[in-house]
């Protein structure tokens, strides 16, 4: 779960990379693998998709600006694009990297000697001894240009009191509105730079009270200040309280506001109001507004939005530069679109901008959260032919792609690279291969890394402890994972929703579901809000099947539980105080792991009752805004196939399609046998799929067919494998010599099976001939969890041997069916043969019967 480290500030400087010899024909080598996908231009930016934010609503007018945009009317898809959440990676941690690696702008004072002389005396003594030496020296010191110059260098060195000491000397003597005005502004600006956002407000309301504060610039600085930590709601009140004092916000103050909301993660929404004011106002955009806004793109990954404004920028004749690009392909990165990405990057020299470090490791890093791990090694090769030196990042995006491929001698070879360059393994570094380890299941190492770690004096964060006890839940080793969140606690760390949703998973996974809802329960009371990542586990012990009786209801979570050992859990954890009741309930929670080892007897307790649960976990995450990603839509998909009966399963999707028609409706229709209705809305959400990481793609093909063929809706659980096919989603597992079903489930595998003879069958009929051996790899099957018990090697042999297919199982590999090339040849050309291999639905609908439409359709977006 945590095996990606958050993709975090860039600490080299940025380098020109005119000196280097660029190749023209550097990209030669990836242009055979990347569709053609030019650029969108018109994309509607003041209708863009929503997100949840939980900053106050500015209160601008949402009007729209007389602009080059093009509004959504003159948008032709014939369906709606799936939100990028819908196929957004499970991270719960967002960093921008906007200005990552920017180099510092120098600030231009005409300082004299004495004020350097005054600068060192300041740092080489205590605070109290500051007055004195100011004092000394006041006399040589050379008006408001040396105190901002010494209010600079301190807060450099994170001397912000002596700074603030300085500063009310300085304040105190000056008799210049002004230069007191000017002081003011620095020493704000100092200390956002800090986080010191609230010595800053008070800095700022003293210059208001004694009238040297009423200036843009004062406000720009404070708004700026609490931008960098996030507290947009304040920066957005700042902004508004402008109006008060008569002052009319100029282009300096939009951008500050702009790039606060971005920071503060407001909406997309909520700042293109803001955009649209500052037109209406008669502010005219520059480069930075535009770089603010594609930052704020990048958070969400509104790739769309991002084109639009990269386009209208070349339209207003504003300047794109290394910046400009570097924000867009992370947004587009963000977004999934790697091969529109790659295009962007290497249009960048003929426009004489030249990646930098930075560009390569947003395009790594997209690659690799794409899956696409050949694609983003080959980048760092390329980055190493063109001389550009790897940073931190660099290093570690590299050497987090080898531990999940498992190629931990090359990721430890990446870290002997790293520290031979002045570069020590930090808490990034380490999380890396601790969830590398422990994705292999590698439990001694992570044991032995966890410990060296803090030997090296590199202190875990929440991620390191969510990662280690993650690790060890799915692992098994519960003793372990109370050890480790024990540690957490007493390192004075709060837990946040990773680390919930990771115990809530372990929970799942071992059928204690009411356990699972009871911790939700806590978390939200700690105000902790849930993600997606959270519901998605319990939707799917929910169609697992549940142990006990429970009961949800939509408004709060609640349960009536059984008399049971996880009741009496939940029982115990009653008494204490608020803080040691969410301590001892996760304590208890790992106690209870441990001791069941292995998770107790699993009881069917499906039906209707299942299904509302379902519901109204989905109607929660409805009201908080929670959108459902693929994963959620595999985890319902796969809830479906363990329905007790058709009627509760298509009740479930009909249901659901009150909230995203486009989605499950596709499921609905196919189940309910509107094929021929839905087959083209269906393909534009194959095409949203296409976009996703190999593995999520593949488990959402896997759920849709999985439920066809369970309710005996084979022909279309036929054709979504073959779409699958052309779409390239089972290259891993299909060639015309080897199937391989490890990872299927039973009905996805069974569907597969005839749709891999009926390729073969047609490949036999074209005249080609077939390899000498086929094989068909079965292993112990996803859901067979007891060596030996084979539940899809036995499904599989039954649908063989009931077709009279020519395969035997390997005397050596009891998992793999075997036969030759020339034996399937001759059954394949049999009369009979394709007949049994084209399925058929049991239920179909005339292909003239509209597919019902649902009246006052509740849209919410995936």
């Amino acid at each position: 779960m945590a095996s990606t480290p958050p993709h975090c500030s860039i600490t080299a400087s940025t380098k020109s990379y005119k000196n280097h010899q660029y190749p023209k024909n550097h990209f030669k080598n990836h242009q055979n693998n990347h569709r053609n996908h030019p650029l969108p231009r018109k994309f509607s930016l003041s209708n863009p998709l929503p997100s949840p934010c939980n900053a106050a609503k500015h209160t601008a007018a949402a009007a729209s600006a007389s602009t080059v945009r093009a509004p959504v009317s003159q948008v032709s898809t014939p369906f709606p694009s799936l939100d990028p959440d819908f196929s957004g990676r499970r991270s719960t941690r967002f960093v921008s990297k906007m200005h990552l690696g920017r180099p510092k702008t120098s600030i231009n004072t005409r300082h004299t000697s004495i004020a350097e002389e005054v600068l060192q005396l300041a740092l080489h003594n205590a605070l109290a001894g500051l007055e004195s030496i100011l004092v000394s020296f006041e006399s040589k010191l050379s008006g408001s240009d040396d105190y901002t110059f010494l209010l600079r260098e301190l807060g450099n060195r994170s001397e912000y009191e002596k700074a603030i000491k300085c500063f009310n000397f300085a304040v105190r003597r000056e008799t210049r509105r002004t230069e007191q005005g000017k002081l003011a502004t620095a020493m704000i600006s100092i200390l956002g730079r800090l986080g010191k956002v609230e010595l800053a407000r008070g800095v700022f309301h003293t210059a208001l009270n004694e009238g040297y504060g009423k200036t843009v610039y004062a406000f720009s600085a404070l708004i700026s200040a609490f931008g960098r930590s996030g507290y947009c709601d304040e920066a957005l009140k700042v902004f508004d309280s402008m109006k008060n004092y008569g002052l009319k916000p100029n282009l300096v103050i939009y951008n500050a506001v702009i790039d606060a909301c971005g920071k503060g993660g407001l909406e997309f929404k909520r700042v293109v109001e803001i955009f649209d004011e500052m037109l209406r106002s008669g502010v005219q955009p520059d480069r930075i507004t535009f770089n603010s806004l594609l930052a704020v793109c990048s958070r969400g990954g509104l790739w769309e939005a991002a084109s639009n404004l990269f386009s209208e920028m070349v339209d207003r004749g504003i300047d794109r530069d290394i910046f400009t690009y570097n924000t867009f392909l992370d947004a587009v990165c963000k977004g999934g679109q790697m091969d529109l990405a790659f295009e962007i990057m290497a249009e960048m020299p003929a426009k004489n901008i030249f990646p930098n470090v930075i560009t390569y490791s947003t395009m790594v890093d997209g690659y690799a959260k794409a899956g696409r791990f050949d694609d983003a090694l080959n980048l760092f090769n390329e980055m190493k032919f063109l001389g550009i030196g790897l940073d931190r990042v660099s290093y570690n995006t590299l050497l987090s792609i080898y531990a999940k491929l498992g190629r931990f001698e090359e990721a430890l070879d990446i870290c002997r690279e790293m520290e031979d360059s002045g570069m020590r393994r930090d808490v990034v570094t380490y999380n890396a291969l601790l969830g590398g380890y422990g994705k292999q299941g590698k439990y001694d190492e992570v044991r032995a890394l966890f410990d060296e770690m803090k030997a090296q004096k590199v202190s875990p964060n929440l991620l390191t402890y969510s990662t280690v006890i993650d690790v060890y839940s799915k692992g098994g080793l519960y003793d372990e994972a109370m050890d480790v969140f024990r540690e957490f606690k007493r390192a004075g760390l709060k837990a946040d929703v990773v680390l919930y949703s990771a115990l809530i998973d372990a929970l799942c996974k071992n059928g204690l579901v009411e356990s699972a809802v009871s911790l939700l329960d806590e978390m939200t009371k700690e105000g902790i809000r849930p993600n997606v990542v959270t519901y998605n586990s319990i939707i799917d012990a929910f169609g697992r099947s549940a142990t006990s009786e429970h009961v949800f209801d939509a408004g709060g979570i609640r349960e009536s539980l059984a008399d049971s050992s996880s009741s009496l859990v939940i029982k115990q954890c009653i008494h204490g105080t608020a803080v040691d009741r969410e301590d001892n309930r996760i304590v208890k929670i790992f106690g209870q792991l441990a001791a069941e080892k292995g998770g107790q007897a699993k009881k069917d307790c499906g039906g209707k009752r299942e299904i509302l649960c379902i519901l109204g976990i989905f109607q929660k995450m409805h009201e908080l805004e929670i959108r459902p990603n693929v994963v959620t839509f595999s985890a319902i998909l796969n809830a479906c196939s363990r329905c007790d009966s058709f009627e509760d399963a298509s009740m479930l999707l009909e249901e659901l399609r009150l909230f995203d028609n486009q989605v499950y409706g596709v499921a609905y229709g196919l189940l309910m046998g509107y094929r021929e209705n839905v087959w083209i809305q269906a393909q534009s959400l194959f095409d949203e799929v296409k976009l996703m990481d190999s593995s999520t793609a593949s488990a959402f093909y896997n759920a849709l067919t999985d439920m066809l063929w369970h309710f005996d809706q084979k022909r279309g659980a036929q054709l979504v494998v073959l779409e699958g096919k052309r779409r390239q989603v089972w290259d891993n597992v299909w060639s015309n010599s080897c199937l391989d079903l490890h990872l299927m489930s039973s009905g996805a595998a069974r569907a597969m099976v005839h749709s891999w003879l009926l390729n073969i069958h047609s490949t036999v009929f074209e005249g080609h001939e077939l390899p000498k051996l086929l094989s068909i790899l079965t292993g112990w099957g996803k859901h067979s969890k007891v060596v030996g018990d084979g539940a899809l090697r036995r499904a599989v042999e039954a649908l063989l041997n009931g077709m009279g297919a020519p395969f035997q199982l390997a005397k050596c590999n009891l998992g793999r069916f075997v036969s030759t090339g020339p034996v399937v040849t001759a059954w394949l050309r049999e009369s009979g043969t394709k007949n049994l291999l084209v399925l058929h639905d049991n239920r179909t609908q005339p292909e003239n019967t509209r597919f019902e439409e649902i009246s006052n359709l509740q849209t919410l977006t995936l």
